[in-house]
């Protein structure tokens, strides 16, 4: 269902994730021969609405529920092996048999990481980024430590093990003798279980860059799924309380493994009509007590990978704005909608208000977005979901000028159905 020529699409999400990428990706993927995932790891969930089942997605792209869409796990990703099989086969289960590539080149999550990362959130305090003790922040420091373990790694015996020793006694160190915690499985049990893991993947596993070069080459259609939102990027969000990979789009081709350069693409950000965020951090729009359960309850905002209550708020343009910007979005995807109906009014931030200065940009500053306050410009609310809703027009109307980029796509369910091109 692409809007223009480009056979490149890239979805990302444009706040603190949990936006609905995973309906949009998998509306879009209807009609494209690849759907790529390009970072992060089991710490984003993406779930789908088919009918009358739900998915919910953890690392197998969002496009695995169409026969004719090869999914690919590229190079960016890492890569906890026991929670990939654990997702392929429940999606056998249900009668999806996935074709899935998995590059070699990708990371592993090995349960040193997932220790490590507990007392990593312990040590940071208050500026932890609200960890989902995944593993994700230490195999990425692992990865440019340069003693990772990659896929590949793991169906050359000689090697893991050789690189496992390595990986293991620096982790096991800093967790026993750094921080005073316990860790007590052996090197010896990892070798063996991972092993396993690899052997149990390995007809996944390939170069997935020589597949995405001759499907650029060969004029395929490819769907690039971002996971997470901006406001998480290591380098442009709201630093320290990120995640550990690039989300922006710039990223796709990178973690991919391919290069977009010269090549125009479709940018869809998608954008939930109001906020939440799973995690610490400064959050300028967040409602509190009897507002914030009402939304959070109405949305069911609860994280499909933790089940953890996700804070809520007010749409934060300022947020979107930077997002825009960022990831070059040619279009926005405003999910969610429906959730808002039954307000009477419906504020937007606009702008933030830092000590009685006006921004309308975020800030690098930590400090400043501390304390920052949000401007709010307040729309008529609208009692039903209608497309032809003039006050719902209003509320589109606003995301568009205030963002500089166009609403293509409103969604105001789960299925793929409750969906509208504009």
């Amino acid at each position: 269902m692409p809007t223009n020529d480009s056979r490149i699409t890239i979805v990302v999400g444009a706040q603190w994730g949990d936006e609905g990428k995973g309906k949009i990706t998998d509306y879009i993927a209807s009609s494209v021969d690849y759907v790529v995932r390009f970072h992060g790891g089991n710490n984003a969930g993406h779930t789908i609405a088919v009918g009358d089942k739900v998915y919910k997605l953890h690392l197998i792209p969002s496009g695995v529920l169409y026969p004719h869409a090869t999914s690919v796990i590229g190079t960016g990703v890492l890569i906890d092996p026991k929670v990939l099989l654990e997702e392929l086969e429940g999606l056998k289960t249900q009668g999806i048999g996935p074709k899935l590539k998995i590059s070699e080149r990708a990371h592993v999550i090995m349960p040193y990481h997932i220790a490590m990362d507990s007392v990593l959130s312990g040590h940071q305090g208050a500026l932890a980024a609200g960890s989902t003790n995944r593993g994700i922040a230490p195999v990425a420091a692992d990865k440019m430590y340069r003693h990772g373990i990659r896929v590949g790694d793991l169906l050359e015996p000689e090697l893991f093990r050789e690189k496992l020793a390595k990986s293991y006694a620096f982790s096991v160190g800093i967790i026993t003798k750094v921080f005073g915690g316990t860790f007590d499985q052996t090197l010896d049990t990892i070798f063996e279980t991972y092993s396993e893991y690899g052997r149990a993947l390995a007809s996944y596993v390939t170069d997935t860059e020589q597949i995405m070069a001759s499907a650029v080459r060969d004029g395929r259609h490819i769907l690039f799924e971002g996971a997470q939102g901006m406001s998480l990027d290591p380098d442009h969000g709201m630093y320290p309380h990120t995640t550990s990979t690039n989300n922006v789009s710039m990223y796709a081709g990178v973690g991919a493994g391919v290069s977009l350069y010269n090549i125009p693409a479709r940018i869809v950000g998608v954008v939930k009509a109001y906020v939440s965020r799973v995690g610490v951090s400064p959050f300028v729009t967040e409602l509190e007590e009897n507002e914030a359960n009402i939304l959070r309850d109405k949305g069911n905002e609860y994280g499909t990978t933790t089940g953890r209550p996700r804070r809520v708020g007010w749409l934060d343009l300022v947020q979107v704005r930077q997002s825009v910007r960022l990831s070059g979005l040619t279009e926005i995807a405003l999910t969610k909608l429906d959730i808002l109906a039954g307000y009477k009014e419906i504020p937007i931030c606009t702008a933030y208000d830092i000590d009685g200065v006006r921004y309308t940009e975020m800030l690098a500053s930590l400090e400043k977005m501390r304390r920052a306050k949000p401007i709010y410009t307040t729309l008529p609310g609208w009692k039903n979901f209608s497309k032809n809703d003039s006050a719902l027009q209003a509320y589109i109307d606003c995301v568009e000028k205030e963002t500089g980029c166009r609403v293509s796509l409103i969604s105001y369910g789960p299925r793929r159905e409750e969906t509208i091109l504009l």
